[in-house]
């Protein structure tokens, strides 16, 4: 009983000192700000002049000008001019009201405010209350699993800021760090719900497996669909932004399987818990026997787990798929449109990974677990 308990104990330190590790990393573009010489702060508003704003139906374009009080920072509790850049985008625009609370740019000159803009309204306190209500639910319902799941949490925003992104810009290639990153999440996601155990050799195996073979489908496929990285979200932004040696097309690559790596991981957690459960109850259980359980089990998921990738992949594209719509674009037309083949290819090849994880996971955890120690 003392040596599970030190076992989950240290399993817990593990997580909370590589959390720690992770804050402190630097990402090495901490001096490439392009906010040097600016001080980034709340600000009040107090009131607004829409004199300027030009207004074309649903664009506006022009300058809306707020009179602000600064509620942090070396200019605290200041009152200033501050201006609102419009560039006619519904997507980049906002319009600010008496009463909001915005983040505002200051430049400023020793103890001289040179000019204010706005930048948006200010949405972390929302964030962070929003992120407090999940976590006290989450460990609220599943005590320390559920504490294990925000280590998890944390630890996977962190590698993907601190450790993936620095290294892609940097021009690492895409595909081996993206399977680096992968593989080390799984191993020690999984080892946060398991400890140390078989069961985690036997989860992280079929994991990763599924992830391999999710890999290699879609590398071919990308190249065979002639898709280009271009599809991602910003992508042509960081490209003007200085950095066009960056291989999109492996970026994009690299995203099929990070994408559908969250998704492996239920799944053959899923398996190898259901599997240990049956080996539990029946402890003379021939590994072959066993496999056979693991595999029922993985049918009944996959057919929820696909549909599960297929709505978090085009939940983003609703409003495109609407356009197709109303313009009566052909159902051809609308399945060979680049946008729709990337997420197509996003969802198949996450599914192939998926159905193979099933097997995978069935086969190592059957015949870890029925091993003797």
């Amino acid at each position: 009983m003392v040596r599970d308990r030190l076992k989950k104990s240290s399993v817990s330190i593990i997580a909370i000192l590589l959390i720690l590790i992770l804050i402190v990393l630097p990402t090495g573009y901490e001096d490439a700000a392009i906010y040097k010489g600016t001080d980034r702060v709340r600000a009040k508003v107090i009131s607004t002049d829409e004199s300027s704003v030009i207004n074309n139906g649903l664009i506006q374009s022009g300058e809306q000008y707020c009179k602000v009080k600064i509620l942090d920072g070396k200019f605290k509790n200041e009152i200033a001019d501050a201006v609102n850049m419009l560039s006619g985008s519904l997507e980049a625009d906002k319009i600010f009201q008496q009463g909001d609370v915005a983040h505002v740019v200051i430049s400023y000159s020793k103890d001289k405010i040179l000019s204010i803009m706005m930048s948006d309204h200010y949405r972390l306190d929302k964030e962070a209350i929003l992120a407090g209500l999940f976590v006290l639910l989450l460990i609220g319902f599943a005590g320390k699993t559920g504490l294990r799941a925000v280590y998890s949490f944390l630890i996977t925003i962190l590698a993907i800021w601190k450790i993936l992104t620095p290294a892609y810009l940097k021009g690492a290639n895409p595909i081996w760090w993206g399977i680096a990153l992968t593989a080390f999440l799984t191993l020690l996601i999984i080892f946060l719900v398991y400890g140390f155990d078989r069961k985690t050799l036997a989860a992280s195996s079929g994991a990763l497996l599924g992830v391999f073979v999710t890999c290699v489908m879609g590398c071919i496929f990308t190249d065979a669909f002639k898709i280009h990285g271009a599809v991602m979200a910003y992508s042509e932004s960081l490209l003007y932004a200085g950095y066009q040696n960056l291989n999109l097309s492996q970026i994009y690559m690299s995203g099929i399987f990070i994408g559908a790596s969250g998704a492996m991981m239920d799944l053959s957690v899923d398996i190898t818990s259901a599997v240990n459960e049956v080996i539990c109850k029946k402890p003379n259980i021939g590994w072959k026997e066993a496999a056979r359980s693991g595999m029922n089990v993985g049918r009944a998921a996959m057919g929820t787990m696909t549909t599960t990738l297929l709505l978090a992949y085009s939940g983003g594209y609703i409003a495109l798929l609407m356009t197709f719509m109303a313009q009566g674009t052909p159902i051809d037309n609308i399945m060979n449109y680049k946008y729709v083949a990337a997420e197509l290819l996003d969802t198949v090849v996450g599914s192939f990974g998926l159905v193979t994880v099933a097997p995978f996971t069935a086969l190592t955890s059957a015949w870890l677990l029925t091993k003797k120690k």
